[in-house]
C-alpha cells in the first residue's frame, strides 16, 4: 500500500488521520469525542420507526451503533478500500460475527491450519456447538483448499501473515480456489494491517482484524473488526446465504442483499449479528483504537525495519537453529512475501534455540527489555513461548502444523532502539 496519492485518491497517511472523521459539529472538538452513553433520543415516533426498519441509518443504542465506533469503521473501510465496516469487541467476535452471518447448522468452512491458536480452538471446539465443521488446508499449499472442499463448504478462511510462524500467505493463489468454487475468502489482516497488504486486492472477500495488536498498536484496548469488500455477489450466488437473501422477519420479510447491495453482509452482520448476539466495543476503546490508526503508516514502517535487523541477527546466532521470517531471502515466505507485502513482511516472527523446550523457556525467563505476554502488535518488544501458553491447548501435531512446535519463541518486534533489542536478545542468550 502506497503512501503516495494516486488519481485523485488521498494517501494512506492522509486516510489513517482522516477517513470518517470531522470536527464535532455541536463544539467544533477537532477529535473524534467518546460518546459514552447508551441510547440516542429519536427526533419524533417516525424518526425512531426508520431507524428500527432499516429504512433510515442513524443511532438507536450503542450495542449496535455509536459515533465513536462509526469513525473507526469508515475509517478501517476506507485503509481497506471496502465498502462497510462493523467494528466490535475483539478479533474473535469479528470471526465469530463473520461467520454467523454466512453459516447455517451443518455448513462447513476451509480454513489455512496455519492460523492463531485462540482460532485453531474457536473453529475446533466452539463453533462446533453451532454445527459449523471445519476442514483444515496448508496456507504454504494453495492447492490444498482446493481438496478440503465439499459441497457444503461455505467459506474459506486464511491469515495474510500467520500468526505465530510469519509465513505470508499466497492470497491470489487461494482466492482462485475460492472464486473457482463460488465461495467468499476471509482474511485476517491482523498481522500485516491495510498498510502492508490490502487483502481486497488479492481477491478476499471480507476481511478481519483484531484491532487490538498493530491496528491500535499501544497495547492499551481490545477491539476487532469485519471489513465488507463489496466484492461478492450473494444474489448470484450459487450457494444460497440465507441470511443475506432470504426474507428476513426481522424486518418485514426484507431482503438485505437485495435492499444494500455491495455492503449488504457488513450490515446483516450488524443489525442481526450484533444485534442479537452483542458484543459492542465500547466507545473508550474504539477511540483509543482511532487514535492509535493515525501513526500505523509511521509505527508499521519501523516495526518493520526493527524486525528486520533482529531476525538477521539471530540467524548468525550460534545459539539459534532457524529462524523463521519472510524478510529474510533464504525463508520458504521470501518471494511471497516480496510480492503481497512489499513494503514489509511485519514484526512477528517465530525461531527456535539448539536447546529445544527448555532453552526456549529460559530464553524467555531472561529477557528484561521484552515483555513476556499475549499479545503482539504493541509498541514495545513482546516474547511468548507459543507451546507452553498460547498453543497448550492445542495437540502436539496441531502445535506443530501451526507453526509452534516445541522450540519455537515468538518475538513481536517494538519500537524500541534497534540495537537494544538485540542486546537484549544477547544477554538472554548468554545465560
Amino acid at each position: 500500500m502506497s503512501d503516495q496519492p494516486g488519481a485523485g485518491a488521498p494517501g494512506f497517511a492522509t486516510l489513517a488521520i482522516h477517513a470518517g472523521a470531522a470536527p464535532d459539529p455541536s463544539t467544533g472538538a477537532r477529535v473524534t469525542p467518546i460518546y459514552q452513553t447508551t441510547s440516542f433520543v429519536f427526533n419524533d415516533a417516525d424518526h425512531a420507526a426508520a431507524l428500527f426498519g432499516l429504512e433510515a441509518f442513524g443511532n438507536i443504542y450503542t450495542r449496535i451503533m455509536n459515533p465513536t465506533q462509526a469513525v473507526l469503521e469508515s475509517r478501517v473501510a476506507a485503509l481497506e478500500g471496502g465498502t462497510a465496516a462493523l467494528a466490535v469487541a475483539s478479533g474473535h467476535a469479528a470471526q465469530f460475527l463473520a461467520f454467523h452471518t454466512l453459516l447455517e447448522p451443518g455448513d462447513e468452512f476451509v480454513a489455512g491450519r496455519q492460523l492463531y491458536g485462540g482460532s485453531v480452538n474457536q473453529f475446533n471446539h466452539s463453533f462446533k456447538k453451532f454445527n459449523w465443521n471445519v476442514s483444515w488446508a496448508d496456507s504454504m499449499e494453495p492447492e490444498s483448499f482446493a481438496r478440503a472442499l465439499t459441497p457444503r463448504t461455505k467459506a474459506i478462511f486464511c491469515e495474510s501473515i500467520a500468526n505465530p510462524g510469519g509465513i505470508v500467505v499466497d492470497l491470489p493463489a487461494v482466492a482462485a480456489v475460492a472464486k473457482k468454487a463460488g465461495v467468499p475468502l476471509i482474511v485476517d489482516n491482523t498481522l500485516a494491517t491495510p498498510y502492508l497488504c490490502r487483502p481486497k486486492e488479492h481477491g478476499a472477500d471480507i476481511v478481519v482484524h483484531s484491532l487490538t495488536k498493530f491496528m491500535g498498536g499501544h497495547g492499551n484496548s481490545i477491539g476487532g473488526v469485519l471489513v465488507d469488500c463489496g466484492t461478492y455477489d450473494w444474489l448470484g450466488s450459487k450457494h444460497r446465504y440465507r441470511t443475506l437473501v432470504d426474507p428476513n422477519p426481522s424486518y418485514n420479510g426484507m431482503k438485505l442483499a437485495e435492499t444494500f447491495g455491495n455492503f449488504a453482509f457488513a450490515i446483516a452482520a450488524r443489525v442481526l449479528g450484533l444485534r442479537d448476539l452483542g458484543p459492542a466495543i465500547a466507545p473508550m476503546n474504539a477511540f483509543l483504537i482511532l487514535t492509535g490508526i493515525e501513526t500505523l503508516p509511521l509505527r508499521m514502517a519501523r516495526h518493520c525495519e526493527n524486525a528486520q535487523a533482529v531476525a538477521e541477527h539471530l540467524a548468525r546466532h550460534p545459539k539459534v537453529a532457524w529462524v523463521n521470517y519472510a524478510g529474510l531471502p533464504k525463508d520458504a515466505s521470501y518471494a511471497v512475501g516480496k510480492r503481497i507485502c512489499p513494503a514489509g513482511v511485519g514484526s512477528v516472527f517465530t525461531f527456535g534455540l539448539k536447546g529445544g523446550y527448555e532453552a526456549g523457556v529460559k530464553l524467555v525467563a531472561g529477557l528484561k527489555l521484552f515483555s513476556h505476554l499475549a499479545n503482539i502488535g504493541d509498541t514495545r518488544s513482546l516474547v511468548i513461548h507459543p507451546a507452553s501458553t498460547t498453543h497448550r491447548q492445542l495437540t502436539d501435531e496441531q502445535r506443530k502444523a501451526a507453526g509452534a512446535g516445541p522450540d519455537v519463541v515468538r518475538l513481536s518486534i517494538g519500537l524500541e532502539a534497534k540495537a537494544d533489542i538485540i542486546a537484549d536478545l544477547d544477554q538472554a542468550l548468554g545465560q
